[in-house]
């Protein structure tokens, strides 16, 4: 049973809305119709609440890909397509996504293809999916189509925690280098620079210069506050225009060390997902467009529509690309490969195993150099600290 919201009007003319459980859509107009109510809507009310409202907890990426990978698992065994709807909505423990199953079950009964039903719950079932199973749909491969695409969700979650753990380590070590420091300015040198007044001498260059600045947090300290909290307003302002985004997405695949890195992570990403979409017979004009709302940086999203445009135009996929430098020749090279011999889609798969493995490489080289980096620069700011003290110390032992 589920339950469903409708719209009708009474033999007075009177408009009523409300709720009702039913087995169907179909019978619940039948029941409405038999209590003399001319019936003006009828719509699922889980579709309603979970399309947009969302009551709950998010789905985890673990969890999706479990999803996912069971489905496959239900699918290659045989089990027939509704039959594993229901049995997954049984198993999950997502409130969310037992709903949303449960409606897609009623839905593919009634004859609803699963990609049409999946599509009316875009916060769950991402568009990429939709379309790979839509196209699984139509070619009678939806099996196939679920374990690719388990796969594929699986590497991309192992890619984006990779980036995850090799640029939080450093934005963690380094607010603990601010907060030391800070700590020390506050709490610490001023002790320092109280005793070394009450004996009346000289104090070194770097000694005054840290007690100046010292005297200047002090005073000043909310200062520093109100410009970190502007730098994270400005940041987010920006990074919600469209033209601020695409400067953020460019300036991060600039930086030093750190930008090769994210590039290599987004054209693994790229090339994976159009390998996949082309794999599963999507048409490439499709498949370059999906793969451009998901690839998830705006500088490599624009080429990709660009390279759209080229294609409508009849000329080749790998054109746009050599024109710019965020596509790497192996990358140009292999494309125009693949479009020669028509294998474009086993192109860009052997260069998505190979971007696959230099992020994991990346991630582990990007992790040892930053590390000693950072250990450096917290250790010479400490001890840039310390010597400030230590210097005058020892003028003052000698005088006595």
């Amino acid at each position: 049973m589920a339950t469903y919201a409708y719209k009708a009007k009474t033999t007075e003319g009177k408009v009523i809305k409300g709720r009702m459980e039913s087995t169907s859509r179909k019978e619940a107009v039948s029941e409405l119709s038999q209590t003399n109510l001319i019936v003006f809507e009828v719509e699922p009310l889980n579709t309603f609440l979970y399309k947009d409202i969302y009551i709950g907890k998010p789905l985890k990426q673990k969890e999706f890909i479990l999803f996912l990978r069971q489905f496959a698992t239900l699918m290659e065994a045989g089990i027939l397509l509704v039959d594993a709807i229901d049995l997954l909505a049984e198993q999950t423990d997502s409130k969310m996504l037992k709903e949303a199953l449960k409606q897609i079950s009623i839905d593919v009964r009634e004859g609803v293809a699963l990609s049409d039903s999946m599509k009316n719950y875009p916060k769950l079932f991402p568009d990429l999916l939709v379309q790979m199973i839509r196209s699984g749909e139509i070619s009678g491969q939806l099996e196939d189509v679920m374990d690719r695409m388990a796969t594929y969700y699986e590497k991309q979650y192992r890619i984006k925690q990779k980036v995850s753990t090799a640029l939080t380590y450093p934005t963690v070590v380094a607010s603990f280098a601010f907060i030391i420091t800070l700590f020390l300015l506050v709490f610490i040198v001023p002790l320092f620079g109280d005793l070394f007044a009450s004996f009346g001498e000289d104090l070194p260059l770097i000694t005054q210069l840290v007690l100046n600045f010292s005297s200047f947090v002090q005073r000043f300290w909310w200062l520093f506050i109100l410009l970190i909290l502007l730098m994270f307003f400005l940041f987010y302002q920006t990074k919600k225009t469209e033209a601020g985004a695409y400067l953020i997405d460019k300036a991060v695949l600039k930086l030093p060390v750190i930008g090769s890195f994210v590039q290599k992570a987004v054209l693994a990403r790229m090339t994976q997902t159009l390998s996949s979409l082309l794999n599963s017979s999507v048409p490439i004009l499709q498949a370059v467009d999906v793969t451009s709302c998901v690839v998830g940086n705006r500088v490599v999203r624009d080429i990709l529509l660009e390279s759209k445009g080229a294609l409508e135009k009849g000329e080749s996929l790998a054109k746009p690309m050599a024109d710019h430098w965020v596509f790497p020749s192996l990358i140009i090279q292999m494309v125009r490969v693949g479009e020669s011999s028509g294998s474009l889609d086993e192109m860009l798969k052997k260069v998505a195993d190979i971007y696959d493995q230099e992020v994991e490489e990346a991630s582990d080289k990007l992790q040892s150099l930053i590390e000693p980096v950072l250990i450096i620069f917290l250790a010479g700011i400490v001890g840039l600290i310390v010597l400030s003290v230590v210097i005058p110390m020892f003028s003052l032992f000698e005088t006595f």
